[in-house]
């Protein structure tokens, strides 16, 4: 009686605990309290609806001081479009041509239609014409046009129409993006389901992380769509946030409800098992997601609203799935009882009664000689990871065209490639915006006499000059360097340039700029978390090792499969030579963060074990063997979630799930059950060695319940 009191004491010192307390005993307001956060979110963001970014926020350097000045004058370009009429002899697209100007015209949506253009050979045709009003939502209201140009594709079969713009290729990748999530979706949702069937052995045990994560997908969702009429979005946060809610929703719940299992099986009431999975697991799910949500705010720091719009994302989604593993979850298992197990699938629930020892014998078998030769297996692990990496060392980051994005059959490829190819760079020309404070005086007018194609708009300062790029970057770079130098210096003009070749070109010398900040925030935060965590340099310094080496085999893979090609075919994808610009970063604040799933939660058990009185070895064979099931269910789910991302249509949300899944397969396998438990054995008692002064630092630990009647190392099974 005397001991249990003394683990409630403890217990009170640990947030995880106390919530999971107050949870238990308050179960209808805990429940009802979050289906009702959950549709007020989902209700708010359905009525207010997500704003996406602007061209002048999506950008960065000149290139985006350009279209603001634009923006801010008013004189932002509407959505231009560009429809290209082929036929097989000179002249003969007259007549579709003209059909062609009338059925656009017609719609009501359009301005600015010109006069069909032929091409040098006569064969061809373009028209040129803009959406009305905002460029932001032509998309959402250019489906008249495409109406009226099918129509008169349908009625004109001898000539082939083609249409390419920002309208309509926003309509066209909105309607991509849409059904990709939700082929994501519902295959995601069932794989996690049907491994969770597996792991548990019964239906109300899988459905609640499920249903858990879902929920909190869905409230992130509404929250995310109100915030981003303060931080404006790119098309794919929507899809970035479900990837990470739903495997982390999904992890946390299991990582909690695992342990109640665990310890219910180990005789524990059902109080008790509550209250212990409460303060182990619940609070390693507190300082998992702490380090989620802290490192994804490193991504702040890169300068780009892209990743300003994915963190908030991740962080809103991570914080809400915590949120709910420490809250809702507590309060349904206590009302669930043994009603947990409802559901059970004979085959699948005695596979899963025999799992804890099933697991503890293949986790002996390799953990075994990893123990009894930990300096062998730590080099080879080791090399194997840097084996994996070594093709990164040739790694070509681009942002990638819409043949390389797509895949040169796309439609939207076909047609972009089939109007430059006639009418060369008509679709991406530079634009150079000119502002002074007379833009009317004689030297600027003699330095825009220079130039072609210029627009002046006098009652507000600015011109507009169009250059052609036809050498691509090498032309901006001689247009930047030499040519607005030596024509406006001198005059008191700023003259910025911008375009597809600017824009693409100022966003990567960004990111480049911004990846130090980042990547010396991440690692100072996750070394800082896990200090105040585990009171341990030693423990502090492997972590941040540990993740670099899973990064770095990721990034290896990821180069391997899509810039060289190799096994591409595999995977229903292609090589193409480069990995997407932002990926890299991306990729390393997000395994950075999700590293920390696995790492929080078996050290906190390999912690407990030792704090229970096993020697150093013991307390990781315990630790690790304990926490084989747990870790091996998260890791498959992760892996089957992102793997989904993996067949997606766009090439950078391949390389993305391709890049997470292997990433956290390692980590989960070589990283978390050789190299760690090596590592620690090799480096013994300083990894408890708590420096003198760092016990003043503030804790992110609490006090672990007291397991010491759990104290004996595991030899067999589980």
């Amino acid at each position: 009686m005397k001991r249990d009191s003394t683990r409630r004491g403890r217990a009170r010192h640990n947030l995880a605990a106390r919530i999971g307390v107050w949870s238990t005993h308050h179960r209808k307001t805990a429940v009802l309290g979050w289906l009702l956060f959950v549709v007020l979110a989902a209700g708010i963001g359905g009525a207010t609806g997500m704003v996406e970014m602007s061209d002048a926020e999506n950008g960065a350097g000149d290139s985006a001081r350009a279209e603001q000045i634009l923006q801010d004058a008013g004189l932002a370009k509407p959505a231009g479009e560009l429809v290209m009429v082929s036929a097989t002899a000179p002249g003969d697209w007259k007549a579709a041509a003209g059909a062609l100007v009338d059925a656009v015209r017609d719609t009501g949506e359009v301005r600015d239609l010109a006069a069909p253009v032929p091409s040098e050979d006569g064969r061809d045709a373009l028209i040129t014409f803009a959406m009305r009003g905002d460029a932001r939502t032509a998309p959402d209201r250019v489906q008249p046009v495409l109406d009226a140009v099918a129509a008169v594709a349908k009625d004109h079969r001898d000539v082939e129409i083609h249409q390419f713009g920002e309208a309509s290729a926003g309509k066209w990748l909105g309607d991509l993006l849409a059904d990709d999530f939700r082929r994501a979706e519902f295959t995601a949702v069932p794989l996690a389901l049907g491994i969770l069937l597996v792991a548990f052995g019964a239906a109300v045990a899988a459905l609640l992380p499920v249903g858990l994560a879902l929920t909190a997908c869905l409230a992130a969702f509404g929250l995310l769509s109100l915030a981003s009429h303060q931080l404006h979005l790119f098309q794919t946060t929507y899809s970035v946030m479900f990837l990470m809610g739903f495997a982390v929703g999904v992890d946390y719940c299991l990582f909690y409800l695992r342990r109640e299992r665990d310890e219910r099986a180990a005789g524990r009431d059902a109080e008790t098992a509550l209250r212990i999975a409460a303060a182990t697991s619940g609070r390693a799910v507190l300082v998992s997601g702490l380090t989620v949500m802290v490192a994804m705010g490193g991504m702040f720091l890169s300068g780009l609203l892209l990743f300003k719009g994915f963190a908030l994302a991740t962080i809103i989604v991570v914080f809400i799935a915590m949120l709910g593993s420490v809250t809702v979850l507590p309060a349904l298992l206590s009302w669930l009882g043994d009603r947990v197990d409802a559901g059970r699938i004979p085959l699948l629930n005695r596979r899963a009664r025999r799992t804890g020892q099933g697991s503890g014998r293949i986790v002996g078998r390799v953990l075994g000689p990893v123990l009894a030769r930990p300096r062998l297996f730590a080099v080879a692990a080791t090399v194997l990871l840097l084996g994996l990496a070594a093709p990164a060392l040739g790694m070509k980051t681009e942002t990638l065209g819409l043949e390389k994005q797509f895949g040169s059959d796309s439609q939207l490829s076909v047609a972009h490639r089939t109007i430059t190819g006639s009418f060369p760079g008509g679709p991406a020309p530079a634009l150079v915006v000119v502002r002074a404070a007379d833009i009317t005086a004689p030297d600027i007018g003699r330095a825009l006499a220079g130039f072609e194609n210029v627009t002046v708009h006098r009652d507000r300062n600015i011109a507009e000059i169009e250059v052609p790029l036809p050498d691509g970057t090498a032309g901006l770079t001689e247009l930047r360097e030499k040519r607005l130098p030596a024509a406006f210096d001198g005059t008191g003009a700023e003259a910025y340039v911008t375009g597809e070749t600017a824009g693409s070109v100022d966003f990567n010398d960004q990111l480049r700029r911004g990846i130090v900040p980042v990547f010396a925030f991440i690692t100072a935060v996750t070394f800082l978390l896990m200090l105040f965590c585990f009171r341990s340099y030693v423990i502090a310094v492997t972590s941040i090792a540990l993740n670099l080496l899973s990064v770095a085999a990721s990034y290896g893979v990821m180069t391997a499969v899509f810039q060289h090609g190799w096994g591409a075919s595999l995977i229903g994808s292609e090589g193409v030579g480069a990995i997407e610009a932002w990926m890299p970063l991306f990729v390393l604040v997000v395994l950075f963060g999700l590293s920390m799933d696995y790492h929080v939660f078996v050290v906190s058990r390999i912690r407990e074990a030792r704090g229970a009185g096993l020697d150093n070895r013991g307390a990781i064979e315990t630790g690790i063997r304990r926490t084989a099931g747990a870790v091996t269910g998260a890791a498959a789910i992760m892996v089957a979630v992102f793997a989904v991302f993996g067949t997606l249509s766009m090439q950078d949300m391949q390389q993305m799930g391709v890049g997470l899944a292997v990433a956290v397969l390692l980590d989960a396998t070589v990283v978390r059950m050789v190299l760690l438990p090596s590592v620690m054995l090799l480096l013994g008692e300083s990894n408890w060695r708590t420096p003198r002064g760092l016990s003043r630092l503030p804790s992110l630990e609490g006090d672990e319940p007291d397991l010491r009647a759990d104290a004996t190392p595991v030899t067999q099974t589980v």
